[in-house]
This record gives C-alpha cells, sequence and structure tokens, in this order.
C-alpha cells in the first residue's frame, strides 16, 4: 500500500510539470489557435530565470581576512557575496538560500514580456497561415532560444538547488498510519502547480477579462462586432501563457537541473497530453497531465519494466493511440476544433 500511494505522489509530482505547461500551450491554440512549438522553450527560460538569479546572487568581491592564514603565513583572500556585504551574513546568506522561490519576482515580468514580443513580433503573422506552417516557425524560433542558451550557459545541467528549510524528506502518510517519506520540494512543487491551475481558472471564470476572453474563444468575431478589442486581450492570454510555462519551469529547476534541451523533452509529451485532453479544452489538459502522469509513474516500476520492457517509454504515447482510437477529440475536447 505505501509504493501504491508513492507511485501515485511521484505521478502527480511529474503530471504537475505536464500540466502546467499543457495549460499555457491550450491557452495559446485556444484563443489564437495557434500550434505553438516554442513553448516548451519558454519552460525552459523559466529555468534559467533561476539559474540567472543564482549566478548573481552569487557575485562576490575579495577581501583580506588577516585572521586566517595559509601554510607560508599569508593572510587569506576571501570571497564574500555583494549581497552579504550589503545586508550582512545573516540576511545576505537567507536572499541566497532562497534564490529560486525568489526568481519568480523575476521571471514573471520578463516571461510575460518574452510571450509578448513573441506574439506582436512573429507569432500574429502566422494567424491566418495553416497550422504546418505554424508549427516550423515556432519550431524553428525553439531551437534558435535553446541555442542561446546552450552559448551563455553551456551544455551542462546546472544545479538549482531548493532552500535549506525545504531540503530532505518529510513523512507525509503518518496521519494514515502510513510510510510515504516524500521529497519536501516536490510536494512544494505539485502544491504550487495547483495553485498555479487554481489561479488561472480563477481568473477566466470570475474576473470580466476573463469572461471576454472565454467568449472570445467560443466566438471571435461576434465579440469584435460588440466593440471590444479581442486581439489585445489575446495577447495578454498569450503573456500569461508563456508566464505559466516560465513560472513552472522556475520550479521545476531542483527537480531536474536546466539544461539547454529540457524545452524539447518536455514539448513533445505536452503536446501529447493537450491531444489527450482535447484540444482547446482547457480541463482536459488539466485531467490529462496528472493522468499521464501517474500512469508513467506506475510505469517505471521495477514490476512494469520487467514483465514489459521499455513500457515505462511509451505508455503515453499507447494510451494516446487508445484514447483516440475511441475519442478521437480527446477526453474533453471540443466539436470543431482543428476539423477544418
Amino acid at each position: 500500500m505505501d509504493a501504491f500511494f508513492l507511485q501515485i505522489l511521484n505521478g502527480l509530482d511529474k503530471g504537475s510539470a505536464y500540466a502546467l505547461i499543457a495549460l499555457g500551450l491550450t491557452l495559446i491554440f485556444g484563443t489564437l489557435g495557434v500550434v505553438n512549438f516554442a513553448h516548451g522553450a519558454l519552460f525552459m527560460l523559466g529555468a534559467f530565470c533561476a539559474v540567472t538569479l543564482q549566478r548573481l546572487l552569487s557575485l562576490s568581491f575579495e577581501t583580506i581576512d588577516e585572521t586566517k592564514t595559509d601554510f607560508l603565513g599569508n593572510p587569506l583572500k576571501v570571497k564574500t557575496p555583494y549581497v552579504e556585504g550589503w545586508f550582512g551574513p545573516e540576511i545576505g546568506g537567507s536572499i541566497i538560500d532562497w534564490a529560486v522561490p525568489l526568481s519568480i519576482l523575476i521571471a514573471i515580468p520578463f516571461m510575460i514580456g518574452v510571450g509578448y514580443v513573441m506574439e506582436r513580433g512573429l507569432i500574429k503573422h502566422f494567424y491566418k497561415r495553416p497550422h504546418a506552417d505554424q508549427i516550423l516557425v515556432t519550431f524553428g524560433l525553439a531551437i534558435v532560444l535553446q541555442e542561446v542558451i546552450k552559448y551563455f550557459f553551456g551544455a551542462n545541467p546546472i544545479q538549482t538547488p531548493p532552500p535549506d528549510a525545504l531540503l530532505g524528506v518529510v513523512n507525509i502518510g503518518a496521519p494514515l498510519g502510513l510510510e510515504l517519506a516524500y521529497p519536501i520540494w516536490r510536494m512544494v512543487y505539485f502544491l504550487f502547480a495547483v495553485g498555479i491551475i487554481g489561479g488561472v481558472f480563477s481568473f477566466l471564470q470570475f474576473t470580466t477579462f476573463g469572461m471576454v476572453v472565454r467568449a472570445g474563444m467560443a466566438d471571435r468575431e461576434t465579440v469584435g462586432l460588440l466593440g471590444i478589442d479581442i486581439d489585445r486581450r489575446f495577447t495578454f492570454m498569450f503573456g500569461l501563457a508563456a508566464g505559466v510555462a516560465g513560472l513552472a519551469g522556475v520550479m521545476y529547476g531542483p527537480i531536474n537541473p536546466p539544461n539547454y534541451h529540457m524545452g524539447m523533452d518536455f514539448l513533445v509529451l505536452s503536446f501529447v497530453v493537450v491531444v489527450v485532453g482535447g484540444m482547446g479544452s482547457l480541463p482536459g489538459a488539466v485531467l490529462a497531465g496528472f493522468m499521464l502522469g501517474i500512469l508513467e509513474s506506475f510505469a517505471s516500476t521495477t514490476w512494469a519494466t520487467t514483465t514489459i520492457p521499455g513500457i515505462n517509454q511509451i505508455i503515453i504515447y499507447l494510451v494516446a493511440i487508445i484514447v483516440l482510437l475511441t475519442r478521437p477529440r480527446g477526453l474533453m475536447g471540443r466539436k470543431g476544433v482543428m476539423e477544418d
């Protein structure tokens, strides 16, 4: 029983990343009708926001410490981070320690800005073009962003540790009498993902802006005839989708050290999630993300890989085939989406 619940937790952990990326993809497709193959690169950029802030906070200056000497008796040069010099060792050390969560403050405006520039500078010219053209241009953009990150940060994964207070494991099964020792940061990531998903759905459901956007997703021309600048609102939604992907990447860094190709690693799987959930369906994207994450977790167990070698590598695609054969529009797909 303990192992069963542990695999559920592992699946929710991976499913959180799938759901967040798929949610952003569906926001873009549902509002603008664009198949954005650069969305995985936005996830990667978010992760490197955390890397960048961590490096900035680690910038240091050298001082001579007369109390410490080398083997020749010469005073040692000590490197002190500027942050510690400005705020003191205790506060400065805490700021450095919490670099990953603090990078959210940088990632939000940066990723929304990147999304705005992408939409205004490139994507808007492909609204009326075939989906194949959209895929080619956004995939090319993803490769460019990937190579830029590789040039500045190198090809090797970069460690972005979580705060010391969130290291280690916690027995979350104690109230039920179970032994479920699970990493604290993975639980934080799951709760963070639930909060972001809940925030996006609440924004669309309960705000006037969100209601107009939903109306525009259903009938763009009619909303435009009412005198509403729906294009501007859809541009904002592109920035919001980029922000969601970026935040997913920021918080995923301590789980999987960022590298230049991490966006591509998640991209294909995230599109499978979107298709399984139903093109244009936000609830479907979230449901499929968590469902496929859990299935992948169980398929990665020793029993599963021993019984059917390689099942962990293909389980998501097998499920996608079964779902599309039985429900061609996906689990919660809307009629008419990509059927013209």
